[in-house]
């Protein structure tokens, strides 16, 4: 049992100011290039060997936003000579680490065409002499969620093997929930992995069913009576990656898309069976390219948004030695439950239906804000965060808008207005500013706590002399609420420097209430400000009891079968309404030299669906995980706050 004394002491600690940004790390980004033709076509065509490379350096640049600790490219030469290198990889942790990986490669190119220009343009010598002169592309981008930040971190990773068939190169955007599982069924093959982390069993796991297809085609060609060369030359063309996949992947939980390329050169693109994580692709006469984000493959092909598809579900997208390209299922469906943050926060804004989205989730906010403002809108400025927000406001005054043409066509047709005052309604409009600039440039180096408080406090700024004092009432919208921190300590503290007589923060999406475990960097309970509200609500109804129960309830779990463990931490927030916790969160938040009054509005679970119909994936909102394994991390995240454990509930 938990010392009720030690669980004061725990809350008092974990839900005490923080100096964490709101900024959440998530998702990785993949892009992947396979050329469908020799090398030489592309150089005819375009004028360059380098013409693959050109575009796997846009595709990264273009998802840049998801990830910035790292990245990496690998490339694969197809039919080179024994005798000649054929994989290739540059990694980088650098600040600028995708100019820096494509300046290392193109220097390889520039030095070619230095010392071998007769040569430099045709792709035969190309492939043989010229690292990276490969039909065959992965580039990777890291957004680290746990852990460090090393060159050994960046993907893609290596399975080396001089069987040019056993070869497998793995880079992917995936979090598993059951890495200890699957690093004892490694273990129980016979192997040694060298660290227990998904990335290290994911590719252990699909190379060693690799290994298994090649030894079972090797074999059967064996006994035909085919030579140790000709063998080699069958496997190219006949490993089944599909059975490798459905081997490798059957008990993987979690959210992932998982890119491999092989050494005899097809290559893989495989989606979880909820369609968690994103991917898209393209496929034409010359190239097969796959990407998180369509903007990219968008950007980088110039081609129109409908050829552009989407990996399905429970399916890889598989390109073979040939170049011929198919999806083919690999492990059974569960209801698809996409990212909803994606469309929220993550993915760029330039998708246009991710654009139209977030312009719906802030129109859809207009009822619950018009209220917050009591309907007066002659004394009340709506303004954003930068800068994600800045869509969601659009669709925000959009929405006021709509409700200012309603209330003039009421006031016309009742015909009781003067002609001064029908004027006045006609040309009303609501008051826009912008009133919260971020200093990008700015840097909170300082670690003592109190100086750090004030520096975190000035990371934005504000427009000056556009609020009349104690009478205007202030909305500012942001896309989402996490941990508060900044809100306590940066954008409500300045927005009091314009002595405004209300305050109301918005939150585009709902409130953020449980961990996650698919990839974005939210997976501790005293991190959200909407668990620190809940506590405080138990608190303040002696309701404290309930942690000791859940507690216990989430232990006695952990013993049993995954598939029949609950989320017990949902009756942590069972007592109380949406509204009640925004309440208390707008309590805390609440500086206390603070005038204005303060209110936080967020959106509704049912108008984010309103918005995002073909995005339903809301776990972190409702705690309704889309795999079994999503249960037992929420629970375990439980234990861990009530036992006063940091780190993440999962490996």
């Amino acid at each position: 049992m938990v010392n009720f004394s030690h669980l004061c002491m725990v809350y008092f600690l974990l839900t005490r100011p923080n100096f964490m940004s709101d900024i959440i790390k998530h998702e990785c980004g993949i892009a992947l290039i396979r050329l469908r033709k020799p090398l030489s076509f592309y150089i005819e065509k375009y004028g360059t060997p380098t013409y693959a490379l050109d575009k796997l350096y846009l595709l990264m640049e273009k998802q840049h936003n998801r990830g910035q600790d790292g990245a990496g490219v690998a490339s694969i030469v197809l039919n080179v000579k024994p005798g000649y290198p054929y994989i290739f990889r540059e990694r980088s942790v650098k600040t600028q680490s995708i100019p820096d990986i494509f300046k290392k490669i193109y220097k390889k190119f520039t030095k070619a065409q230095k010392h071998n220009p007769k040569e430099y343009l045709k792709g035969h010598w190309l492939n043989h002499n010229v690292p990276f002169a490969g039909e065959l592309f992965l580039g990777h981008l890291r957004y680290g969620t746990y852990g460090g930040n090393s060159i050994d971190q960046c993907h893609p990773f290596i399975r080396k093997n001089n069987w040019r068939s056993r070869n497998l190169v793995v880079a992917g955007n995936f979090n598993m929930t059951n890495v200890d599982e699957q690093f004892d069924k490694l273990v129980s093959l016979g192997q040694h992995p060298k660290a227990k982390a998904d990335t290290v069993t994911v590719l252990e796991k699909i190379g060693h069913f690799l290994d298994m297809e090649n030894q079972r085609l090797f074999d059967m060609y064996n006994e035909q009576g085919y030579t140790n060369i000709e063998i080699t030359e069958l496997l190219s063309n006949n490993i089944d990656l599909q059975r490798v996949l459905q081997r490798a992947c059957k008990d993987f939980d979690g959210g992932y898309v998982m890119a491999g390329l092989t050494g005899y050169g097809a290559a893989f693109v495989a989606r979880d069976p909820a369609g968690i994580r994103p991917a898209y692709y393209y496929a034409d006469d010359e190239v097969v390219v796959v990407a998180s984000e369509k903007p990219a493959i968008k950007t980088a092909f110039d081609v129109e948004y409908d050829t552009i598809k989407e990996v399905s579900p429970a399916h890889a997208l598989i390109i073979q030695r040939n170049g011929e390209v198919d999806e083919y299922q690999f492990t059974e469906t569960l209801p698809q439950k996409s990212c909803s943050f994606e469309r929220i926060y993550f993915s760029r804004g330039t998708d246009p239906d991710i654009y139209r989205e977030r312009k719906q989730l802030g129109r859809l906010l207009t009822d619950n804000i018009l209220q917050a403002v009591d309907y007066d809108l002659e004394n009340t400025v709506f303004s954003y965060i930068p800068n994600t927000a800045e869509t969601a406001f659009l669709g925000l005054t959009k929405g006021v808008d709509h409700f200012l043409i309603q209330q003039r066509k009421k006031a016309i047709i009742s015909g009781e207005l003067k002609l001064e005052e029908i004027e006045k309604v006609l040309t009303f409009r609501p008051r826009v500013e912008k009133l919260v600039l971020k200093d990008a440039k700015m840097r909170t180096f300082i670690t003592d706590d109190k100086h750090r408080d004030y520096m975190v406090a000035h990371i934005y700024d504000t427009t000056y002399e556009v609020i009349n004092k104690r009478v205007d009432t202030i909305v500012v919208i942001d896309d989402s609420i996490v941990r508060g921190t900044t809100l306590e300590k940066s954008i409500i503290n300045m927005l009091e420097k314009l002595a405004p007589k209300r305050i109301v923060i918005v939150s585009s999406a709902p409130q953020i209430r449980y961990p996650d475990c698919y990839g974005i960097d939210m997976s501790r309970m005293h991190d959200f400000i909407a668990f620190r509200a809940a506590l405080a609500l138990l608190k303040d109804t002696q309701n404290q009891y309930l942690l000791e129960e859940v507690y216990h309830k989430c232990l006695d779990s952990s013993t049993l079968e995954i598939h029949k463990i609950q989320n017990h931490v949902k009756e942590i927030y069972a007592p109380f309404t949406y509204e009640q916790v925004s309440d208390k969160i707008a309590e805390i938040v609440k500086p206390k030299h603070v005038k204005a009054e303060v209110k936080v509005v967020f959106q509704t679970i049912d108008n984010l669906h309103i918005a995002c119909p073909n995005h339903s994936g809301d776990w972190y909102f409702t705690g309704d995980y889309p795999t079994a394994g999503g249960n037992k991390v929420v629970n375990q995240a439980f234990i861990n706050f009530m036992e006063g454990k940091g780190g993440r509930a999962y490996s």
